[in-house]
């Protein structure tokens, strides 16, 4: 009888045991997209996010002991990329920077101007947009964009890495100063 529920009781803790981990291979597959778009809606430039996307993959293969697992997986990576986009976008300033001095003591104030293209409107606008939303502080901006992605709180708050409860707080007034800044840009060039 003793060996009996011994067998049944090893048997429920086999049951009850969680589930394995996710392995590299499958968090690829499950999050690349949500690492990409994160990274792309930061830089606005398909090379540079791909880049951005390759480099979060590569620290989650060589981290992936210390990394937390299950849910917390997706939040992680694009706190990741988040961070690893800000620091691209530094390095691409500095660089475009010394690019412009270079520039301009190379050639001269004269610069060739492209033509109008029909779309030329449309971008502009785009170009506005994202001038107001790199205008608004962190983390307001990072939760305003992995909202945009589709992330609950809990995941947005893991990701940002503040309180969950303060992740609504934080889309909200984000939404607010996103309109005031973008209506300042807007409204001054129509």
């Amino acid at each position: 009888m003793k060996s009996a529920e011994a067998l049944s009781s090893s048997v429920l803790t086999q049951v009850q045991t969680p589930s394995p981990t996710v392995g590299f291979d499958e968090a690829f597959v499950l999050y690349h997209r949500s690492v990409y778009q994160t990274a792309y809606a930061l830089l606005h430039d398909a090379g540079l996010a791909e880049d951005v996307t390759q480099e979060v993959f590569l620290r989650y293969y060589r981290h992936q002991h210390e990394v937390p697992t299950d849910e917390l997986l997706r939040p992680w990576l694009l706190r990741v990329a988040i961070n690893v986009a800000h620091n691209t976008r530094r390095t691409r300033s500095r660089a475009d920077a010394r690019d412009e001095e270079f520039f301009q003591q190379t050639v001269g104030t004269e610069a060739a101007t492209a033509p109008l293209d029909a779309d030329y409107e449309r971008q502009a606008e785009i170009a506005e947009a994202r001038r107001a939303l790199a205008k608004i502080d962190e983390p307001m901006r990072s939760c305003l964009v992995l909202k945009q992605q589709g992330l609950s709180y809990k995941e947005i708050a893991a990701a940002v890495s503040v309180n969950e409860n303060y992740v609504g707080s934080l889309i909200a007034r984000g939404r607010k100063e996103f309109a005031r800044v973008y209506g300042k840009i807007g409204g001054g060039s129509r």
